[in-house]
């Protein structure tokens, strides 16, 4: 792949495929599926394919990230492992130049203190945190330079 091959990942962390049902009121109402299909959709109108895909474990989260080199780039939200799995940032920092935007569903600096530390936000482009789903769309936008 090069870097102009019209893919973006969309990665997801431990417990969102809990989406919908755990804690709706900070997470939003839909589901994951129901977030895929939107993302696809939105990535369709911007011209590129989207491939999303959701683990609870650190490997192959970490495996995906290497597949994605070249990519459009990433959109990551890591969920627990991104205060503090090393490796996960590690990663990200071995695909460089492919960039990868961390997102968060909920304001994670208006939360527990612990939340707030990001130790994948030093070797991303940027976090976009705390606007619902829309973190999502906001990130493709960043990645195909809509911004």
């Amino acid at each position: 792949m090069t870097h102009h091959d019209p893919i973006i990942w969309v990665l997801n962390g431990p417990n969102l495929q809990a989406l919908g049902r755990r804690l709706p009121d900070v997470y939003g109402n839909k589901t994951l599926s129901e977030l895929t299909a939107d993302w696809m959709a939105y990535g369709t109108a911007l011209g590129v394919t989207v491939r999303a895909e959701q683990s609870n474990h650190e490997g192959q989260l970490i495996d995906w990230i290497h597949e994605a080199r070249g990519s459009r780039g990433i959109i990551l939200n890591a969920g627990a492992f991104t205060h503090y799995s090393v490796a996960i940032r590690d990663a990200v920092e071995s695909i460089r130049p492919t960039p990868v935007v961390e997102v968060h569903l909920s304001n994670v600096h208006a939360r527990e203190a612990f939340r707030s530390h990001s130790v994948l936000s030093a070797v991303c482009v940027g976090q976009i945190t705390g606007f619902g789903d829309a973190v999502y769309p906001l990130a493709m936008r960043v990645l195909m330079g809509q911004w």
